[in-house]
């Protein structure tokens, strides 16, 4: 019966009719998209590991969610707690969209359920007016056990019920997938089912996800579909028998830096984000120089400019084959091509290659490259806006983590059961200069660009 029930979920549907091929960053998935009577399927990589996994198609991403002035919310469990792919969400939204003027808080509760959030939603969450919220729930509510309708129907009345009672309040809501376990968590007493169960598990919550989603007129942010892929291929990419390459973390609950990128790419995407950060282009044949809104840019010799950017790009370094780095992330999805587009296009070059020096980094790069476009962080994880933009993110950092105590320890402790108002009177007061450090964090930066012709 527990295999039965399995396999009516919505992952294990038999595969009937082709459509067509997409590859992923890691690892080119060869198995057709599938259509199978109202549904299309996922493509699969060539790997066993996917065998029995067959997940509804995601949505395509909608235009951009965000306007000017929006209040967005970070919603969820543990993970959210965590505060990585929430931290990531809002430093990118301050420093890559600055003039969207976003204020983020997140309200992360480890070991919650949907019907936990649903039951601090009013006190927690819509107290702030929030326009804009995201959702990351399913891996408490999948109970770490096979699936079966019963929790599965429980969970989407729970899921759908926040949904409703969001857009009740004028609230646009983007509902998340819970994400893959990469070992079955050690806190569960009882062996109930296999890691791949439990991911098939997980599987068809993401399914029910999308349908909630769309019946609810929703955005859909798929958290497990990448991040199942990078677990599997990542980890035998870069993994070693003695140092496993865990993107779901050590646990295999709570994700490495790694594992969050993938989030906040999945989050990010969702809401509409095009990524078009910065582009500047140099015109080797008439001197000529052009920036993209938010930078000014000024030749100042042959083949250099000096450019004042108002918008940043997301910075990251370390190894790739790390799952604790950033950076590492960030080349499991193609978060660089959709999200963090900060780009040098020269023209005009009579060499074959040039060298390209942005702050105090040199790298070669063919005409035909330059003229196609360079992503400059991509190409240099250590540059000019490294220190500015660690002092964004480090202030980003110390917001959350306030908030996190003040939702967990005052609103739901003593203060706050004496007198909720009071309570978040006095602890907005510590909250808002947080919120303006980060803002004061965010400053102009200054940076040259040169371009030296070579052979």
């Amino acid at each position: 019966m527990m295999r039965l029930n399995i396999a009516l979920s919505l992952c294990l549907f038999p595969l009937l009719c082709v459509a067509q091929d997409t590859a992923t960053p890691i690892a080119q998935d060869i198995s057709p998209t599938i259509v199978f009577g109202p549904y299309e399927y996922e493509s699969k990589p060539d790997d066993e590991a996917f065998d029995e996994f067959n997940p509804m198609k995601a949505p395509a991403p909608g235009p951009m969610l965000l306007s000017k002035g929006d209040r967005l919310a970070i919603l969820g469990d543990s993970i959210t707690e965590q505060k990585r792919y929430s931290r990531m969400i809002e430093t990118y939204l301050t420093v890559c969209y600055p003039q969207l003027e976003i204020e983020t808080r997140q309200f992360g509760w480890s070991g919650e359920k949907t019907d936990g959030m649903l039951r601090r939603l009013e006190q927690d969450v819509l107290r702030f007016s929030p326009t804009v919220a995201t959702l990351s729930y399913g891996m408490n509510d999948a109970r770490y056990r096979p699936f079966d309708w019963v929790n599965g129907r429980w969970y989407r009345d729970h899921y759908t019920a926040i949904v409703r009672k969001l857009k009740a309040s004028d609230v646009d809501v983007v509902v998340g997938s819970p994400g893959c376990s990469g070992k079955i968590a050690k806190w569960v007493n009882a062996k109930n089912g296999t890691l791949e169960e439990h991911n098939l598990n997980l599987c068809t919550l993401r399914d029910i996800c999308i349908e909630i989603a769309n019946s609810e007129d929703v955005r859909f942010a798929d958290v497990f579909w990448p991040m199942f892929k990078a677990q599997v291929l990542a980890g035998k990419q870069y993994g070693q028998p003695d140092n496993p390459y865990e993107v779901a973390g050590a646990d295999g609950i709570h994700p490495g830096w790694a594992g969050h990128v993938i989030m906040a790419y999945a989050y990010l995407r969702a809401m509409g984000i095009d990524g078009k950060i910065g582009q500047f282009t140099i015109d080797m044949n008439d001197d000529s120089v052009s920036a993209s809104d938010g930078h000014t840019a000024k030749l100042t010799s042959a083949g250099t400019i000096v450019i004042t950017s108002n918008r940043y790009p997301m910075v990251a370094e370390g190894s790739l084959d790390d799952e604790n780095m950033i950076r590492s992330g960030m080349m499991l999805v193609p978060f660089f091509e959709e999200l963090n587009q900060f780009t040098l296009t020269v023209t005009g070059l009579e060499s074959e290659f040039a060298d390209v020096q942005w702050g105090e980094q040199i790298q070669r790069f063919s005409s035909v490259e330059l003229a196609a476009g360079v992503n400059l962080p991509k190409a240099f994880p250590s540059n000019p806006f490294s220190r500015p933009f660690a002092k964004v993110d480090e202030a980003v950092a110390a917001k959350q983590t306030y908030e996190t105590e003040q939702i967990k320890k005052v609103f739901h402790g003593a203060e706050g059961k004496r007198d909720i108002e009071a309570a978040a009177t006095r602890t907005e007061a510590i909250r808002t200069p947080l919120a303006k450090a980060i803002r004061d964090a965010m400053v102009p930066v200054t940076h040259t660009i040169t371009v030296t012709p070579s052979k």
